[in-house]
């Protein structure tokens, strides 16, 4: 037997050495995976003394080893957290991101101001399904679509919407630029968190850069290739005063509002992520 506290020591300790950002928790979170319990359980267990078994332990050590090789963290528990949900991840889908539960907030909050007895949201470029599907539960009376083009990422959103049990939501595989052309005009939020990464640029994290897949990343020389695309798609779905929410990086903000303005959004605005960076836009039709 293996005392939990050491183990967890010198997991943590490989990966603080591989750089990853958060070494102790990644290696809480891995031993809770293997044995089945919370993290809280896991320290619990490890300050009370507890031990591991041979076969727990060489569980546990496949996972550091593949964690210290950067693969992502959801990627080895096969969850992601988001908002109020527990989404099913792995390789083909773009793991979501703490940053983008802002961006659904303010999806969410516009969806429920409107007067409609039941309001249509649509998700352009859905990946696993996170937005659309916190959408979908969490503004209950409202109608969702969902659209993807990537097969791969399809169908872990649908795998998550099945799960979610959401009879509000509609999954659509489709390029979001010629996207639900039978809603034109009737659409109250259109929200989306595009592939923005400029095709020069490359992702500092590991994680991102061999594990999200391209897709879901790069949008063109400069980033924008999608947001252009997205521009012309939500004025097509968009009823006159219906809210538009783009996520971007945080040195885009500048760009897409010109973008917007340009091409007739009003009160285009430019919002800060938690940690103070402009990552996210909203405008009205």
């Amino acid at each position: 037997m293996i005392p939990i506290q050491q183990s967890l020591s010198y997991a943590a300790a490989r990966l603080s050495a591989a750089g990853v950002p958060s070494p102790q928790a990644d290696a809480e979170l891995l031993l809770g995976h293997v044995l089945g319990l919370g993290r809280g359980e896991v320290a619990a267990r490890s300050f009370s003394g507890g031990s591991l078994d041979a076969g727990d332990a060489l569980a546990f050590d496949a996972l550091i080893v593949r964690r210290v090789a950067r693969e992502p963290l959801q990627h080895l528990t096969g969850v992601a957290y988001f908002r109020q949900l527990a989404l099913a991840v792995g390789p083909g889908v773009f793991v979501p991101r703490p940053e983008t539960e802002l961006v659904a907030q303010f999806a969410i909050d516009a969806l429920a101001a409107v007067a409609s007895p039941e309001p249509i949201a649509v998700d352009l470029g859905t990946g696993s399904g996170a937005i659309a599907i916190s959408l979908a539960t969490e503004v209950p009376h409202a109608r969702v679509y969902a659209v993807e083009v990537s097969p791969d990422a399809f169908v872990w959103a649908k795998q998550n919407a099945r799960s979610a049990a959401s009879e509000n939501l509609t999954l659509v595989l489709a390029d979001l630029a010629d996207a639900l052309p039978e809603l034109d005009g009737s659409v109250d939020v259109v929200v989306s968190n595009p592939p923005y990464i400029p095709l020069g640029a490359v992702p500092r994290d590991p994680e991102v850069r061999f594990h999200d897949p391209e897709v879901a990343l790069y949008g063109g020389a400069d980033g924008l290739d999608l947001v252009r695309a997205l521009d012309a798609t939500a004025r097509r779905l968009l009823r006159v005063g219906g809210v538009l929410v783009i996520e971007h990086g945080e040195l885009q903000g500048t760009a897409i509002a010109e973008l917007l303005r340009a091409s007739g959004w009003r009160a285009v605005s430019t919002h800060p992520d938690l940690l103070g960076r402009p990552r996210s836009t909203t405008a009205l039709r």
